[in-house]
């Protein structure tokens, strides 16, 4: 049997599962009416799985607490409540509280593994770091980075010039092989920052 599908408003859609219910109960239901209502359950099983977050949101930007909102999703705590939302809705912009405690929790790795990289690669890093402050042709621009840069390497802990280096990047299209290697810092920080940001999560599951 061909269906021509019709869009129909969810309220129809329910109106007509309903009707096909009670023709079920009755033992009047036609069998291909019965394939047509299970289509389109599933259908609206699907388009109201975005409901929920989207109520979610709505009512949090109205100034529902997480608290209030528990009980009528059906869980026992604000925490549980917040979970629920991050896994139905896990790219939203709103961070929950226990998303800012994973979020800071992350960062503070991220720190302390790039820190740990640092230490590793001090002296490459100096070295770097005095190389740049030596070129005798950046701009105003470019020597205000710098100083930063030596504001940096003047203090004893390595990983305080990351930032700096690669704010500078920009200043070096001249200085193609110190560009390059600023470039071989930006890619290993990232790459620690995705580690250890990819293991934590798989780790909370």
């Amino acid at each position: 049997m061909e269906v021509v599908e019709v869009e129909q408003e969810p309220d129809e859609v329910v109106r007509g599962l309903v009707a096909r219910l009670g023709e079920a109960r009755s033992g009047t239901a036609d069998p291909e009416e019965l394939l047509s209502a299970l289509a389109q359950l599933r259908e609206l099983r699907e388009e109201m799985a975005g409901w929920e977050p989207e109520l979610i949101q709505a009512a949090r930007a109205a100034g529902a607490s997480w608290a209030a909102l528990a009980p009528a999703l059906g869980v026992a705590s604000r925490q549980a409540a917040e979970r629920r939302f991050l896994r139905l809705h896990p790219e939203t912009g709103e961070q929950t509280a226990e998303g800012r405690v994973h979020a800071r929790r992350d960062q503070r790795a991220v720190e302390r593994a790039t820190s740990a990289w640092a230490q590793d690669n001090a002296a490459a890093l100096r070295t770097l770091a005095a190389r740049i402050l030596a070129l005798a042709d950046l701009d105003n621009a470019a020597r205000r980075h710098a100083a930063r840069v030596g504001e940096a390497l003047g203090g004893s802990d390595p990983a305080r010039l990351v930032g700096p280096l690669v704010d500078i990047r920009t200043y070096l299209v001249h200085h193609p092989a110190l560009a390059e290697q600023v470039d071989a810092v930006v890619v290993r920080t990232t790459r620690i920052r995705h580690e250890i940001t990819t293991a934590r999560r798989d780790g909370r599951g």
